[in-house]
């Protein structure tokens, strides 16, 4: 799980409207790594050689900060759910800023690369995606598998590529992603479905050449 889970989260915002300030640090501490992981993945490679994601959780916190009687006054969606939109919010910023002012410099750049999945999430979305057949259960393989992975997803549209990162790299249920997208829960688990369907024919265009570049 990406995310704090929701019964501590719920008991430090409780203490927060009880008026205890030191569980306000305990309670945006939680969410820093996180928000961070979550950045990285959305910001712009270019721009990501000019702005450590670090930076931006800082300013995503200090914000949440000043905002968090506003948002305890009337929660519209779950807290985890809220600071992903403030953060949504500050990478927009953050990219008008640098990328849209001073676009000749920046894009004279070479990009980073995309920070890949080392994690369990990316092995059982490659699990998911990949028939077992076709994927002999080496290191080496599932490595490889794993480097394909994290170059297909950026191959996506950003509309698929962000529902991808959402359910599997945040481990966002379905029924906060709608609320996210403000769609219905059928019509998020559909999007959903289309947006593996892509990346599975990405990941896997034609079955005998994967054969052949994991044999060779």
């Amino acid at each position: 799980m990406m995310w704090p889970t929701s019964n501590e989260i719920q008991e430090l915002l409780q203490q927060v409207k009880d008026g205890k300030n030191e569980a306000v640090e305990q309670l945006l501490k939680r969410f820093r790594d996180p928000l961070r992981r979550a950045i990285e993945l959305r910001m712009d490679p270019v721009l990501a050689r000019r702005v450590d994601a670090s930076d931006v959780v800082q300013d995503v916190l200090i914000e949440a900060n000043q905002r968090l009687n506003e948002y305890l006054s009337a929660p519209g969606m779950p807290f985890h759910l809220w600071l992903r939109h403030l953060a949504q919010d500050r990478i927009i910023d953050t990219y008008r800023r640098h990328r849209l002012a001073q676009r000749r410099s920046i894009d004279r750049e070479q990009p980073i690369e995309r920070p890949a999945w080392n994690d369990e999430s990316s092995i059982q979305l490659v699990a998911q995606l990949v028939d077992h057949e076709v994927t002999p259960a080496s290191a080496a393989i599932q490595d490889e598998l794993r480097r394909r992975l994290s170059q297909a997803v950026y191959e996506l549209n950003d509309d698929d590529r962000d529902i991808i990162l959402m359910r599997h790299h945040e481990q966002l249920s379905n029924q906060d992603v709608a609320q996210l997208l403000n769609l219905t829960e059928a019509a998020a688990s559909m999007r959903y479905l289309r947006a593996l369907r892509k990346l599975r024919s990405i990941l896997v265009p034609d079955r005998s050449e994967i054969d052949s570049d994991l044999i060779n």
